[in-house]
């Protein structure tokens, strides 16, 4: 199973995720012009989708869904809530994720997870296959939970937020609305949470963390590698999505796996 970004932040994000013939993006924050354009970079064109998963209804995160699904005839898979708070999903083929609920996608498990959001009805995912593999994807969440930090256990590879560094979100430019919704307990996880999630989550199977979602005004890359890496074992790997260039292809190891032969 691989797993791949096509632009992670505040500007737009989309995340991939394949496995025998199956290819879902996650999100889709960007315009279909603008989505082609990435999706080539990786090697791929709209026809190779076989679903659109949606996170939630922020601009970010949905602006393209509609756009991008009637372009290339793509079913798009979302919550009644998000539904009820996106725009512009006339003629797309639309199906009803009920969250907490999980489903079978092609050759994909897809698990729709109960976040903490300022969106209607939010959920982030966990995938996985008949192999065992399982990618989790946790960005866009205000606090961490029991819940998720249950179903996110034995993942092999996270895409985890890491939003704002809290010193700098309280010393930045945004407006005081703007400050207490990000770093409130329904917007964004700052790196010291995302850390505890990390130290509370079974990462005996983990191989791979992808930090996501880092704000370009609140945070620092080299701040949160610096202080991801602490927390996680040598041969995990560690990589970060950006805005611009999203993140390339990278492949669970499944000779790694518990009861691989």
């Amino acid at each position: 199973m691989q797993y791949s970004s096509i632009g992670s932040g505040s500007k737009g994000n989309g995340t991939l995720v394949r496995h025998s013939g199956t290819t879902v993006l996650i999100d889709c924050g960007f315009g279909v012009q603008e989505t082609q354009k990435r999706l080539a970079r990786l090697g791929i064109g709209l026809e190779d989708i076989s679903a659109i998963l949606v996170t939630h209804e922020h601009g970010d995160h949905a602006k393209g869904v509609g756009p991008v699904a009637r372009k290339g005839n793509i079913p798009v898979y979302m919550t009644h809530g998000t539904f009820r708070g996106c725009k512009n999903l006339d003629k797309v083929d639309i199906h009803w994720i009920i969250p907490d609920s999980p489903f079978r996608l092609g050759s994909l498990d897809i698990n729709p997870v109960t976040v903490p959001h300022d969106a209607r009805e939010p959920c982030q995912f966990v995938i996985g296959n008949d192999a065992g593999s399982r990618i989790g994807i946790l960005t866009d969440c205000g606090h961490i939970t029991r819940h998720i930090v249950t179903s996110y256990a034995g993942c092999n590879a996270l895409l985890l937020e890491c939003n704002h560094d809290t010193h700098l979100l309280s010393v930045g430019a945004y407006p005081p609305s703007l400050k207490v919704r990000v770093g409130g307990d329904y917007g964004h996880l700052n790196n010291h949470q995302s850390i505890q999630f990390l130290q509370a989550v079974d990462t005996r199977q983990l191989q791979q963390v992808c930090i996501t979602h880092i704000s370009e005004n609140n945070n620092d890359p080299e701040l949160v590698r610096d202080a991801v890496v602490q927390e996680l074992a040598s041969d995990i790997q560690l990589t970060l999505a950006d805005q611009s260039d999203g993140l390339p292809w990278h492949e669970i190891d499944i000779s790694h796996l518990e009861g691989s032969s």
